[in-house]
């Protein structure tokens, strides 16, 4: 696939150069709405091998720190939340919307994926191969929250395992598949 023509950089605006940086802008003028498109990531994250996870603590086990002033106002801790509360489920409807754009536009999916690979491709005829560059669009190791490292049908598994496993491990190894490049014509 050819690749298209680099998309033209804007100009920083004259308010942004020189002299002028410091002056104050004037009024300022409300942006249009615009209807945001979502789209899903084209590449799985790289996998961090060394990252150290975050220990949060909930707000009603946090430390009660008051102060030595006598006539403060107590404020007592919120509540633990119940199964009961409500969810902002927010990013799932955003999640759901960039899936649902993804799988009415496949044509469009292939064609960025297409120009991913031709990109990738083109820097590594260019400069030669280049460390941390993105070979594969897959991430190594198991698929995303699978707990099986490759699918073996008859195999047997410990007890931990779940049908979902097998699943996730089955289409990573689809997925692994076809991105070699096999005749398939």
């Amino acid at each position: 696939m050819a690749l298209p023509p680099p998309r033209p950089r804007k100009p920083k605006p004259a308010t942004l150069r020189g002299p002028r940086a410091f002056l104050p802008k004037g009024p300022k003028k409300r942006p249009k709405p615009t209807l945001r498109t979502w789209s899903l990531p084209l590449l799985d994250p790289p996998r961090r091998l060394f990252r150290v996870p975050r220990r949060a603590v909930p707000a009603h086990a946090a430390p009660r720190i008051l102060s030595l002033d006598f006539n403060a106002t107590y404020r007592p801790l919120p509540p633990p939340p119940s199964p009961d509360d409500p969810i902002d489920a927010a990013r799932l409807g955003q999640r759901l919307a960039a899936l649902t754009a993804a799988l009415d536009d496949l044509p469009g999916q292939a064609q960025r994926f297409a120009r991913w690979k031709a990109r990738r491709d083109a820097a590594a005829t260019r400069d030669g191969p280049i460390s941390g560059q993105r070979l594969t669009p897959l991430r190594r190791g198991r698929p995303p929250g699978g707990r099986l490292s490759r699918y073996e049908p008859g195999a047997p598994h410990p007890r931990k395992i779940r049908e979902v496993d097998e699943i996730l491990a089955h289409a990573h190894a689809l997925a692994v598949y076809a991105l070699d490049d096999h005749d398939t014509s």
